[in-house]
């Protein structure tokens, strides 16, 4: 069930606010389970099983891990832990793509299983990964209720496309967290501002970029429109879900952290991944690059480390050797900044953030390709080495017709909106206005959003892929 959808906005989200705002405070956790359970099974029915099968591996297995704790057994249950979890993600999510690789190294025919990829599983999984790890270390005490954990690894809000939520952070929430008007009414306000994001913007950029692979008429500028327009479509359709996310846990008395800080504004690839998908990146930081050794090791080994997480970060957005390519591609460049750019980067204003847009819509090409043949054929299409015209009269036509979107998502990339919006809070006159014109906003916003989506457009998600 996707957040920006008729059944999930007008249906299941009313009756599950009310059924859990008039149970019990002990209760509630258990409603929130039962409402999970039921969006997962609304679109995947089958694998609701697998992830109760993987919450109660996990529970097992984390009791036995803190009840041994400080002894060698507690490791041969992390071991177990991890190798089950990698196991269950390796083959629902990866066994064709080694078969299909082995098949092309071989001759062989092996048949390829064809399974279908449960929703979700690469974030549920990193969440019981970072659960029985941080019971490993001490960092969390395991979980007496089997089904309060499943209610922490099953919670919708986060559950389809994260933000990935450490058992670590929320621990004391999941027996204990308030509610208010005022928590009620953030969570709102963030939850239909990052639905508008999803569908009003996002959705356009993602038309765009469906018109361009269909196009006969293509040209050097509509293959970098195709390039700008698919990397504002990722932000805008990833943050629009993080920010539903979030949203939706302030309404159930949850904090989750935030995924993204306006990445484009970076100013060198470095300060990109501490703004993009930042759950992820502190995933890797802190249970592979940091035990890895990190860079408190030989030069070599380093390069080994960012090299290997960076591989593992592309490799889990998808089993396809272009989403390899993708993390290498900013291995290398992260190895160039820590080497020999950083300094001149904080020097070089406008050139660094130039730098960092042209490395970021190029990776973006390499990531949304089906494969890296037609990764290379897009790069060549931008650079000229398609024999295409500059400009066509179709492209001219789809960049007057989306020029107003893509200004609005450029501008929407930056934090200038929130500045302005600040700026007036500093003032009555400014606070009274946006009192008035906030509620009046979000209410235009929901019913923009309610007519594209009652008129059966373009509404696909592009992290269910993941």
């Amino acid at each position: 069930m996707l957040f920006s959808s008729i059944p999930f906005l007008y249906y299941f989200l009313p009756v599950v606010l009310i059924l859990y705002f008039i149970t019990p405070a002990r209760l509630k956790n258990y409603t929130l389970l039962l409402a999970s359970l039921f969006f997962y099974a609304w679109g995947e029915p089958r694998y609701v099983v697998l992830m109760l099968v993987s919450v109660g591996v996990g529970y097992i297995l984390g009791l036995l891990t803190e009840k041994s704790r400080g002894k060698k057994a507690a490791k041969m249950w992390l071991a177990l832990s991890v190798l089950f979890s990698v196991c269950m993600l390796g083959y629902f999510k990866y066994a064709d793509f080694f078969l299909a690789n082995f098949n092309a190294a071989t001759g062989l025919s092996v048949p390829l299983l064809r399974i279908a990829l449960p929703i979700g599983i690469s974030f549920y999984t990193f969440q019981l990964l970072s659960y029985n790890i941080d019971v490993y270390r001490g960092d969390a005490a395991a979980q007496k209720n089997p089904f309060t954990l499943a209610m922490y690894i099953s919670l919708f809000p986060q559950l389809i496309a994260g933000p990935i939520v450490r058992y670590v952070d929320v621990e004391e929430q999941l027996a204990r967290r308030g509610h208010s008007f005022t928590r009620v009414a953030l969570g709102i306000r963030r939850f239909v501002f990052g639905l508008s994001k999803k569908v009003l913007i996002a959705n356009a950029l993602g038309e765009l970029c469906d018109i361009f692979r269909a196009s006969g008429e293509l040209s050097v500028l509509f293959y970098w429109m195709y390039a700008l327009a698919f990397t504002l479509h990722i932000y805008f359709d990833f943050s629009g879900y993080s920010d539903m996310a979030i949203g939706l846990g302030h309404i159930f008395g949850f904090h989750f952290m935030e995924n993204f800080r306006y990445p484009y504004i970076s100013a060198s690839i470095t300060e990109f991944w501490r703004r993009w998908h930042i759950s992820l990146g502190s995933w890797f930081r802190d249970y592979v690059y940091i035990p890895l050794g990190g860079n408190r090791v030989s030069k070599p080994r380093w390069f080994f480390n960012i090299f290997l997480v960076w591989m593992l970060t592309g490799f889990w957005h998808g089993a396809a050797w272009n989403f390899v390519v993708w993390g290498l591609f900013f291995a290398v460049l992260l190895i160039i900044e820590k080497l020999w750019l950083l300094n001149g980067l904080k020097r070089a204003k406008v050139l660094s953030h130039i730098y960092v847009i042209f490395c970021v819509v190029v990776s973006f090409v390499i990531f949304n390709a089906a494969d890296l043949s037609q990764a290379m054929a897009d790069l060549a299409g931008m650079f000229g080495g398609l024999n295409l015209p500059l400009v066509s009269a179709e492209t001219v036509y789809y960049l007057r017709s989306f020029l107003v979107v893509f200004v609005i998502a450029i501008i929407g990339a930056t934090p200038l909106p929130v500045k302005i919006v600040e700026a007036a809070k500093k003032s009555k006159a400014g606070q009274l206005v946006l009192d008035i014109t906030e509620p009046l906003l979000l209410v235009v916003f929901l019913l923009l959003v309610t007519a594209y989506l009652v008129d059966g457009s373009f509404n696909p998600f592009l992290y269910f892929r993941f």
